[in-house]
């Protein structure tokens, strides 16, 4: 296994223990041995890099630094990485990409050559470093949380039956799929009405450690959600409630006493502004959001422009009908030359008779 392969191993050591920083990880080399390797995790605050060079003490004079993202150059939350490997001796830094951070964007890069170190980014890992850090890498060029919008739906594009849906469309080992999506996730959205309809806990099942509470969102125009309903009643600082103006106070007090957080981003038609929950996330250094809704609040979301991406699990099954619900409902788009188009189009075997298709919304071209 090539080092900067190695690096990416460890940086994905990290995954859902980064956000709001990106996952990182690093690998000191001399002589064609490693000495140290080291991944960033939040609660850790040091970075992989300073991790490695830690470990390696004074046999990191003379060596090479693999890494998966450029080193930073500024101060955060500690200080810049570019003088830590400067001071410790590093002679050649490997990267697999430059740090889409304004901040950074090839000024490491830049301090460590004027310092006369060697400095090279290895193309060939480009790919598979932005990809293990899509949120972040999306989040700092578009200033917003990358979203995905997930179903599980059946063959011919059902999510719900008319009368009885007891029951999973998906197998158990599509689920637990989820709950990896979950993970890598900071927050998770749906509507009133697949609350009231599941009781559901959204919560992330997957036992692995998180760097923040993955938050708990629900689009509630007049506030239909029960103070008792398992969302609330397990609200630890991890629900928001997003309604509008016309939301009774006396519910929102109820909620609020709970430990829910009630914002009113008013919208169209009287309706929650999903552009708005986008931006208020934005706001709050959130990287990424998942949306879990109904055929309502999906459409929704698909005409209003936030979604970005969408992960579909499809079940070997059809309903058919035209009371079952499909996975994106309300008017649609009346002409096959209006259809909403996406690339990047991805399968993911999921299980022995199951698939995910994953792909990015096609933007028009500004």
């Amino acid at each position: 296994m090539d080092f900067l392969d190695q690096a990416l191993e460890q940086a994905r050591r990290g995954l859902g223990r980064t956000s709001p920083n990106p996952s990182v990880g690093a690998l000191l080399v001399k002589d064609g041995v490693v000495i140290a390797r080291g991944h960033h995790i939040y609660s850790d605050m040091r970075h992989a890099e300073i991790v490695a060079l830690a470990h390696a003490g004074e046999a990191a004079r003379g060596s090479t630094l693999y890494v998966t993202l450029e080193p930073c150059s500024h101060t955060g939350r500690t200080g810049p990485c570019v003088d830590a490997i400067i001071a410790a001796g590093v002679t050649r830094v490997v990267a697999a990409m430059e740090d889409p951070n304004p901040l950074v964007a090839g000024q490491g890069f830049l301090k460590l050559r004027e310092a006369g170190i060697d400095v090279q980014v290895d193309d060939r890992y480009t790919a598979a470093a932005e990809a293990l850090n899509e949120p972040f890498c999306f989040f700092m060029r578009e200033r917003r949380p990358l979203v995905t919008l997930k179903s599980a739906l059946t063959l011919d594009g059902k999510i719900a039956a008319p009368d009885d849906n007891t029951g999973w469309i998906t197998s158990d080992q599509a689920r637990l799929h989820v709950q990896s999506l979950r993970h890598h996730t900071d927050a998770i959205l749906t509507g009133i009405g697949t609350v009231l309809s599941d009781d559901c806990l959204l919560t992330d099942r997957s036992g692995a450690d998180r760097s923040r509470p993955l938050l708990r969102i629900v689009v509630d125009s007049q506030l239909r959600i029960s103070p008792f309903s398992n969302m609330v009643e397990t609200c630890s600082n991890d629900v928001l409630v997003a309604t509008t103006s016309a939301a009774s106070p006396e519910r929102r007090a109820a909620l609020e006493r709970k430990g829910v957080e009630v914002v009113v981003l008013d919208g169209p038609d009287g309706r929650t502004s999903l552009r708005a929950v986008v931006e208020l996330l934005a706001s709050r250094n959130y990287l990424s959001l998942m949306i879990e809704a109904g055929s309502k609040v999906n459409w929704a979301a698909l005409e209003s422009g936030v979604v970005d991406k969408i992960f579909f699990y499809y079940a070997p099954k059809i309903l058919g009908g035209t009371q079952s619900l499909p996975v994106a409902g309300g008017i649609g788009r009346r002409r096959r030359s209006d259809a909403l188009v996406f690339r990047d189009v991805k399968l993911h075997p999921i299980s022995s008779d199951e698939f995910a298709v994953e792909a990015w919304m096609l933007r028009p071209s500004r």
